[in-house]
């Protein structure tokens, strides 16, 4: 039985976080038993806004051997860096030729972070939907899994997919998002009417992966939390919801277990055993990705045959682009 075919990444900006895990990296090292999985570091997204070279190159290497820490098996997954295959660039100015302007500009994201960016927006800030189309085209990918806030740009890559094979022939798969299981977002730990992110301005408010233990109790022990003392999973308390579905992802046990577990205890007592679930959590992977990082040939072989084997399969998808507009 053929698997289907999954398509996934995460810029290579900021700190990945519990968040990062639980919404997607968590999902992608399950979904590599029954799919054919393709995880890619997507440096390209990460400079619509400018990067410092270095610190961008650390951070490259640091996110793909976090993804290999994690679980993402390089013997059953194909990792690798988005620039490390130029069809990338090659098939997104093809999506620039379908898209509209009117179409990019709708885009609920560009909105968003261009009135964060004072001054200077650049064409890349628009036009990165098409790169991320091109992203998921290239490889004839059958689901994308996707949170909320991405879904619109599936949607376009289905529209600019769509309107390609109608003009040309059919050449793209038309993937489908899978949209993240309930529960895997994860929220700020000093708001939890925000998602937990990369960019936050209060450090206080993530945990990082790669953070000290000692940071995790401290950031866990000063989480916001509701009016009250009932540690009840309820719409009207988001700050301990927030707090037992991180407890319930990373402990694996039914948050309705927990509720139980500390009826009639208080927030010290439950932030306590928390704190150690994620330090529990984290020691295997801190300890496996420190190894990774120590050997950067063994990262970098790992790095260049994915690169090999995702060009292997984007060149025959942009060939038969090229072939069908003329273009060869």
């Amino acid at each position: 039985m053929n698997k289907k075919r999954t398509f996934s990444g995460i810029q290579p900006t900021g700190n990945l976080h519990i968040g990062n895990y639980i919404g997607a990296i968590k999902q992608w090292v399950e979904m590599q038993k029954d799919h054919e999985c393709i995880y890619c570091v997507v440096d390209l997204h990460a400079i619509t806004i400018p990067k410092e070279p270095k610190v961008l190159k650390k951070k490259i290497r640091e996110v793909a051997a976090l993804f290999i820490a994690c679980g993402v098996d390089p013997e059953k997954s194909i990792t690798f860096v988005q620039s490390h295959n130029s069809d990338h660039c090659a098939l997104t100015w093809i999506m620039n030729c379908q898209a509209s302007i009117g179409q990019l500009e709708r885009m609920t994201q560009y909105k968003t972070k261009s009135k964060k960016q004072k001054g200077f927006v650049s064409v890349g800030l628009l036009d990165y939907p098409a790169l991320m189309a091109a992203d998921i085209l290239l490889y004839q990918t059958d689901v994308v899994p996707v949170g909320d806030d991405q879904k619109q740009h599936v949607e376009l890559t289905r529209d600019l997919a769509q309107r390609f094979n109608s003009r040309y022939g059919e050449v793209f798969k038309v993937p489908e998002a899978k949209l993240l299981k309930v529960g895997a977002r994860v929220m700020s730990l000093q708001d939890p009417t925000k998602k937990m992110s990369k960019s936050d301005q209060d450090p206080s408010g993530t945990i990082d992966l790669l953070d000290s233990f000692d940071e995790v109790r401290r950031k866990i022990k000063t989480a916001v939390t509701d009016s009250g003392k009932e540690i009840v999973f309820r719409e009207d308390k988001p700050a301990i919801s927030n707090l037992l579905g991180i407890y319930s992802q990373l402990g694996n046990v039914l948050i309705e277990e927990l509720e139980k577990k500390y009826q009639g205890k208080g927030y010290g007592e439950f932030k306590k055993d928390l704190a150690q679930v994620v330090v529990e959590f984290l020691k295997p992977i801190q300890k496996k990705y420190y190894q990774i990082m120590k050997d950067k040939k063994g990262l970098e072989d790992i790095l260049e045959q994915g690169s090999k084997k995702a060009k292997a399969i984007s060149q025959k998808t942009l060939s038969g682009v090229y072939q069908v507009m003329g273009l060869n």
